[in-house]
Parts: C-alpha cells; sequence; structure tokens
C-alpha cells in the first residue's frame, strides 16, 4: 500500500494528527494544484471544481476542520486518487 493510501487511511479511521505536509499531498493526489499562497493559507484549486480549498500549516499540522473540507469535496465531487509512482 502507498503512503498516500495509508494517509487516507488514517484519517478516515478518525486520525486527528494529520501533518501539513501530508494533507497536502493528499490533496494533489486527488487533482488539486497549489495556485496561490496567502500568508498561512494555502488555496488549492482542482480542474473540474469551482471550489476552493483552503489549507492552513499550524505548528507543522492540519487544521481538523480542513481535514473534513478535503474529504467532503473528495466525496461530493466522486474525485479518485491518481496512482502512485
Amino acid at each position: 500500500m502507498g503512503k498516500k493510501k495509508k494517509i487516507l487511511l488514517s484519517i478516515l479511521q478518525g486520525s486527528k494528527n494529520v501533518s501539513f505536509a501530508d494533507l497536502s499531498n493528499l490533496a494533489e493526489a486527488f487533482g488539486f494544484e497549489l495556485c496561490r499562497i496567502n500568508g498561512s493559507h494555502h488555496i488549492f484549486q482542482h480542474k473540474d471544481i469551482k471550489e476552493l480549498l483552503n489549507l492552513q500549516n499550524y505548528k507543522g499540522k492540519a487544521k481538523p476542520y480542513q481535514v473534513k473540507q478535503l474529504l467532503n469535496l473528495i466525496n461530493r465531487y466522486n474525485l479518485s486518487m491518481e496512482e502512485e509512482k
């Protein structure tokens, strides 16, 4: 099992301890691209979605509500993870 799938599985099992780097990599695995950074806000966009994803690095960790936002976008738009290389 690839690292990104392990991160996703950990999040789905309820882990609240998600690093910002892991969440950013997971967002990119689902097709989001970093389009700009404004202070601590990292704004991601997806070519098929009008909504933006805002992630913040708080002491190296991802904010729990932003983890939920990513999961909601994945479910709402039925996004699939790109294959790891």
